[in-house]
């Protein structure tokens, strides 16, 4: 969990709120198999495994680089006795060789002006094994504001024995690609689901979608036709605030009414999202019952402190009664009150050979990004590095 997080606004000479927790609510990993040993492979790895729990101990050098730092955390035993769990967490800043600004101007006659500063972020580091899979969880922090959330998806791939040794041998539903002889790899998705409380310079919240639509020129004798706009809408109530992406191009963003720049806009951050996977089981599929907080890529609630887990507190014997999509039928009010944005990342993964026996690190992600949060670019004036 990420809680507090806040950056240093240089201008205003005071640190300004922008996220009160974020964490990884729920990993739900329906399997594809039909077959009487596979189909109730439909897992939830917070619910039923816990997800913070099978936290593994990082190794320098390997899991994170020379200038890491590493953090021991404590759970509670079954017992309830505290356990230490070594190097739980890596701390450490990254040098990639990004550029965070850049422009070069060769309009004056002459000359060439260039200028361009390198990006330097700081990330925290954990990484659960959950079984076959090891998901290694990232939160970034930019020096522009940016938060950057991503997950690895490593490990072993789920397996299944098989009578066949060559694709061509096949001819009926084997649920997943042949990788090795004997050998197929089981077609299945991974939902991540974030919890996101953002308190944008405060609690009270409103979730603005910014809707994109294309309009026809006014002016009948313009050689061009048509261009875009924007038409913004605060979101009143949580059915309204429901999104599956592809469905609509609009920006989506989380901003305080009641905190304005010097040009009127209300402050925020908008979600830029990486991945817009979406469930393809049927809505009366078990499953999907006990996971339709996947139904939509993103939601709003207004904050809880009971609604932290998204497949709701008692996983292993729900029925589909108490998770995120349950609670969003009540359609409470959200504008203007301390509200909690739900992020669902997904992958379809289909197998291949190169994900076995060991899975190259598949990864995706999203961010957070300030949108008229502040006055004016907040790095312009980070200085470059002097060559050594």
């Amino acid at each position: 969990m990420i809680s507090l997080a806040s950056i240093y606004d240089m201008e205003k000479k005071e640190h300004r709120q922008v996220m009160y927790r974020g964490f990884i609510s729920e990993l739900f990993v329906p399997y594809m198999d039909l077959n009487e040993e596979w189909y109730y492979r439909t897992f939830f790895d917070a619910g039923e495994y816990g997800f913070g729990q099978c936290a593994v101990p990082l190794q320098p050098l390997r899991d994170c680089p020379e200038n890491a730092v590493f953090m021991d955390t404590y759970m509670a035993a079954g017992d309830g006795r505290p356990v230490k769990m070594p190097n739980t967490f890596c701390i450490f800043e990254r040098h990639a060789g990004d550029i965070m600004w850049r422009h070069t101007e060769g309009t004056i006659p002459n000359t060439l002006i260039s200028e361009t500063r390198a990006e330097v972020s700081l990330v925290v580091r954990m990484v659960a094994a959950v079984g076959n899979y090891d998901y290694i969880v990232d939160w970034e922090f930019k020096q522009s504001g940016s938060i950057i959330a991503n997950v690895g998806l490593t490990g072993l791939l789920e397996v299944r024995a098989s009578k066949y040794t060559h694709n061509d041998q096949i001819k009926e539903e084997v649920y997943g690609p042949l990788l090795a002889d004997n050998t197929i790899g089981v077609r299945h998705d991974h939902f991540l689901v974030y919890h996101l409380d953002l308190d944008i310079d405060g609690g009270a919240n409103s979730f603005v979608k910014s809707n994109l639509r294309t309009a026809r020129s006014p002016d009948p004798d313009s050689p061009r036709r048509s261009y875009w706009t924007v038409v913004a809408e605060t979101v009143k109530t949580e059915a309204d605030a429901r999104i599956k992406f592809g469905l609509q191009e609009a920006e989506l963003a989380v901003v305080n009414p009641n905190r304005r720049t010097r040009m009127g806009n209300p402050v925020g951050y908008r979600l830029i999202p990486k991945s817009a996977a979406g469930p393809l089981l049927s809505a009366d599929d078990y499953p999907q019952i006990r996971g339709a907080f996947s139904n939509y890529n993103v939601w709003v609630t207004p904050y809880n402190s009971s609604e932290k887990w998204a497949s709701g507190f008692f996983t292993d014997q729900s029925r589909g009664d108490d998770t995120l999509a349950t609670w969003s039928l009540r359609d409470r009010e959200i504008e203007n009150k301390d509200i909690v944005m739900w992020y669902t990342m997904g992958f379809h993964h289909v197998p291949c050979q190169e994900d076995f026996p060991l899975m190259p690190t598949l990864s995706s992600g999203f961010e957070l990004r300030p949108t008229n949060f502040f006055e004016s670019n907040p790095v312009l004036k980070v200085t470059p590095p002097h060559p050594r």
